[in-house]
Order: C-alpha cells, then sequence, then structure tokens
C-alpha cells in the first residue's frame, strides 16, 4: 500500500484560462525519499500545497489524493495537521513563537498532549537537531540556517509519516544548506521517514534521494528512480543544466554511465584520457575604472550594547563590473548592502556611491537614476493587486526582459512562485534606470535555466554601463556571472579575487566543478571547463 497516491490531478487558479497542474499520477512508498524539480513556475509548489490540506490553494481541483488508501479530504483535522509535516521556504512565515523551546512545543500544545509528553518530545528533538545550545533563545536572534532547522525541529517534533518540503534551502548559505540536506538524509534513513522535497540545489538534493519527479508546464515528464531519471532529462531544455555537474560532464562525453556526486564525478574524470598540457582557465579583469561603489573602514551596529556586524569594512566595486559577495548567514552581507544603500547609518567609516559620500544625497537623490536595491524579501516592494499593476505603476519596461509577464498579468504577486517574484521585482527595481544595482540573493527560488537568463540580463546590462553588486549564496551563479568575487566573514573581506582563482584558493566555498577537478585542473569551475579537460577524440591513440 502506498502512503501517498496521486491520481490524474488538475488544479486550475481561478480566473486562469491554463492549469497550474494537468493529470498529475505518481505514488511515494513509505521511507522513499523523492526530490520534485522543474522550471520557475513549472507548478511544483502548487502540487506540494494541494497535499496539504491546510494550505491548499484556492481553485478548481480534480482527480484524487489518497493518504494510505484514503481521501486526504476524509482525515479529521488532527491527522491531516500533525501526520503530513510541511517546511516552507521563509522560515520567518512558519515561526510563531518568541522562544525556541516555545516553537518546539507549540505544535504539541495545540495537538493536547500530556504536559509530561510534550516535555519528554521536545527534550528528544532538541537533542536529535542538536539545538540544545540555543534552547532559550529569542527566534529573532537566529541565524537563517538556524530558523530553517528550527521549522524542521517544529514539524518532527509531532513525529509526521511523511514530511513536504518547499525549498528549504532557498536563503542558506552552501554550508548550511548542506547541514541542512545531511539531516533529511538522517531522517530518512534512520527514521525511515518519507520526504517529498522541492529543490532547485540538486547537485546536493539528487544524490540523497531514491526517487525523482519532474515537472515541466504542470505536466509530469519524469517519474523514475534517480540515476535512469537524470539520464532521460539530459538534453531538456530547461532541467538538463540543473542537474548534477558529474552527470552533465558524462553527457557532454557521451558516456553511458550517470555519476551523481563528485567523488563518482571524480572516479570518471581519472579514467578519461586527459589533455598533456592542461588549460588554466579565466585572466584577472583589466577593469581599471573608478569606484562606482567605495566603502571604507565602516563600523555597524544593530543596537549601542550590541556587537559590531559590520567590523572595519572595506570594499570598492569599480564601475561597470559585477562584483559578488559570498559568505555565511549572519556574516553581515545584507546589513553591508543596506548601509550602501542608505538604509542603516553606519557609527563610523566613510561609504561614497560614484565618487560622492553617500550622506552628500540630498533627499531622495541617492534613487534617481543612480541606485536601486532588490531586497532579500523581495515581497516587500509589491504594493498593487494585480502583477500588471505592479508593471504599470513603475512604467516597467518588459520587453527586453528575460521573462513573459503575459501569463501572469491578472495574478497577486503574493500568488506567483518564489522565481516569478523575483523576476518581477528586479523588473521594477530596472525601471529606475539605476547606474548601481545592488541585489541580495536574486537567484532565491530561479531554476537552473532562469539562473542562465539571469546571468545573461545581468552581463548586457553591463555591457551598457550598469554596476552590479550582488550578494549571494548561489556559487554557481558566482561562478558563471561575476567579473570579482569576496568572502565575506565577521563583518569583513577576507580575500577578493577573479571566480577562478578565488574559487581555486577556496575548500568549501566552491562549485562542485572546481572539487571534482581538483588537483587535475584547479581553475575549472564549470562543467563546460571540465569536459574540456578530456583529450578531444582525434588526439587519442
Amino acid at each position: 500500500m502506498a502512503l501517498l497516491a496521486i491520481q490524474n490531478l488538475s488544479f486550475a487558479y481561478p480566473l486562469s484560462p491554463q492549469k497550474a497542474l494537468e493529470n498529475i499520477s505518481f505514488s511515494l512508498e513509505k521511507g522513499d525519499f523523492c526530490v520534485l524539480c522543474g522550471a520557475t513556475g513549472s507548478g511544483k509548489s502548487t502540487l506540494l500545497r494541494c497535499l496539504k490540506r491546510e494550505i491548499a490553494p484556492k481553485g478548481e481541483l480534480s482527480g484524487q489524493i489518497l493518504y494510505q488508501d484514503q481521501p486526504l479530504s476524509a482525515l479529521c483535522e488532527r491527522e491531516s495537521a500533525c501526520r503530513i509535516g510541511f517546511v516552507a521556504q521563509r522560515p520567518q512565515q512558519q515561526i510563531v513563537a518568541d522562544k525556541v523551546w516555545h516553537e518546539l512545543a507549540f505544535g504539541l500544545e495545540n495537538m493536547g498532549l500530556p504536559q509530561a509528553v510534550i516535555r519528554r518530545r521536545v527534550a528528544e528533538t532538541a537533542c536529535f537537531f542538536g539545538i540544545e545550545d540555543w534552547f532559550d533563545r529569542d527566534v529573532s536572534t537566529l541565524s537563517g540556517g538556524q530558523q530553517q532547522l528550527l521549522c524542521l525541529a517544529a514539524v518532527m517534533v509531532m513525529q509526521p509519516d511523511i514530511l513536504l518540503l518547499d525549498e528549504p534551502t532557498a536563503q542558506l548559505d552552501p554550508i548550511a544548506a548542506g547541514n541542512f540536506l545531511s539531516t533529511l538524509q538522517r531522517l530518512n534513513r534512520e527514521l525511515a521517514l518519507t520526504i517529498l522535497l522541492i529543490e532547485h540545489r540538486l547537485e546536493e538534493a539528487i544524490p540523497l534521494a531514491n526517487k525523482l519527479l519532474a515537472i515541466d508546464d504542470g505536466r509530469l515528464i519524469a517519474n523514475d528512480a534517480v540515476r535512469p531519471a537524470v539520464r532521460a532529462l539530459q538534453g531538456h531544455p530547461a532541467l538538463s543544466s540543473a542537474m548534477p555537474v558529474a552527470a552533465r560532464v558524462a553527457g557532454m562525453w557521451q558516456l553511458p554511465d550517470c555519476p551523481l556526486t563528485v567523488q563518482e564525478g571524480r572516479r570518471m574524470l581519472e579514467n578519461q584520457p586527459l589533455r598533456k598540457n592542461m588549460p588554466v582557465f579565466g585572466t584577472e579583469s583589466a577593469l581599471n575604472t573608478p569606484p562606482a561603489l567605495e566603502m571604507r573602514d565602516v563600523f555597524f551596529r544593530y543596537e549601542r550594547n550590541s556587537p559590531d556586524v559590520l567590523r572595519g569594512l572595506s570594499l570598492a566595486v569599480r564601475t561597470g563590473e559585477i562584483f559578488c559577495l559570498l559568505g555565511g548567514n549572519g556574516s553581515g552581507k545584507s546589513t553591508a548592502l543596506a548601509c550602501a544603500a542608505k538604509l542603516l547609518r553606519p557609527y563610523a567609516g566613510t561609504i561614497s556611491v560614484f565618487g560622492k559620500k553617500l550622506k552628500n544625497y540630498a533627499g531622495q537623490s541617492l534613487y534617481q537614476n543612480c541606485l536601486a536595491l532588490l531586497p532579500q524579501d523581495v515581497q516587500t516592494l509589491f504594493l498593487c493587486s494585480t502583477v500588471a499593476e505592479e508593471l504599470q505603476s513603475v512604467h516597467a519596461d518588459t520587453a527586453n526582459f528575460p521573462m513573459d509577464f503575459t501569463p501572469l498579468l491578472n495574478r497577486h504577486p503574493y500568488d506567483l512562485s518564489g522565481g516569478e517574484q523575483q523576476a518581477l521585482a528586479l523588473c521594477k527595481a530596472l525601471a529606475a534606470r539605476p547606474r548601481l544595482l545592488l541585489l541580495d540573493e536574486p537567484t532565491k527560488g530561479l531554476d537552473a535555466c532562469a539562473r542562465e537568463r539571469m546571468t545573461a540580463l545581468l552581463q548586457a546590462l553591463r555591457a551598457q554601463g550598469l554596476t552590479v553588486l550582488c550578494v549571494t549564496h548561489d556559487v554557481a551563479f558566482a561562478a558563471a556571472c561575476a567579473d570579482r568575487c569576496a568572502l565575506f566573514f565577521r563583518g569583513e573581506v577576507v580575500s577578493c579575487g577573479e571566480p577562478h582563482a578565488f574559487f581555486a584558493g577556496n575548500h568549501y566555498y566552491t562549485t562542485a566543478a572546481n572539487r571534482m577537478a581538483r588537483g587535475v585542473c584547479d581553475t575549472a569551475i564549470c562543467a563546460e571547463e571540465v569536459a574540456a579537460l578530456r583529450r578531444p577524440p582525434e588526439a587519442q591513440p
């Protein structure tokens, strides 16, 4: 008996002429770890929400959703709330309590369990997830990774049979994301927990799964064990570039194998005929323009008696370059952007934009054809009831934007997928025609194909004279997009350089392609560069 079975499921949002889901059918057995992938706006989040009755979207639904052979609608409220767990993309929208311990106890209190049972479950869960050290802290003081782990623990304390997760690592740095996914793997292996995970970081997620689902334009195009499904998606216009680097390189070499991990990819690489003279990828940028943004010895703290968040930050972003800041959650990257945008005021140091000190920009002059900020929470930019009204309110030019908003014009901005919200917010920010664009996690919620379009857009804007400072956790995006990258740690920049040299010098903050090629060609940072290390067929004996 399948734990969860979906039969011919279709769904359409109100007033939408097109179905968001069409004839979806699949099943999950007890202990399955299933990854659900698809392009931005393909229907992944809609499908996941349909499986959680309390947050199911409003609209026209047909087909069947069976939980242990009974319709989902037949479950009592208690079973529906507890047996099917859900973890959202934004932990801030899921946390309801002020203290960590209260968040863990909240669901159990609503279940009406005895106090002794609540205490035991909370203690056991806190030990399992390793959160004893911050058990009494305010949730507002936690890092993004800690908040997301708390959301997971608060769901797992209710002991669900199946766990649904909607891009839970979207706001996490690479190391925190890896730790979170490792925790999911442990839950699956040690508790036989059934997991259905939506994720764009397929490099780390796919090797953990035993089943892969793929959705394209509301239809299921892959439903198989992981390796056969990955092979079937090779060459797909929207999903092939999202597959693990090792599998993509094997496809470029037309090999029958389908390696999924860096370790498997490394073994494959070592068994291939390689070039005798390895190429050296990347050269230091010759750009020597004046700084568009310069920060010198900047110090900032949120409260008088709190520790400094920025600790003598010095940073110069050259006019006409794309500069990417990487670093852990809570290191101060977003705070630095807010200071540069004059939203926060440092207590020491100087900040200049295009050679003019920030304090000398009077009124709103800084935001008039000069600087624009795309914040991490893009929903703060939405003021209207429809996408069409949002675009009209700023006279946005969508003609050359790498996304067609036509099917979304009548939708409320909050009803868009995470990636669609990112695109809409960026289009609004560009309508101000800034010369300096500050981006905080611009690829959050974007699939691999959309990230490639984002890269192409930013590079085209750079060619027109725009300067970009981007905070990101997406190392593959930074490797493909940036002219220079920097590592941010404890409120300051600790290293900076051209992407190939930068990632070659890192051991953890680097791309999967670089890990795979490390020691063979240290400067290879993408799948295409790794593939180029193989000796051409005509040169092979």
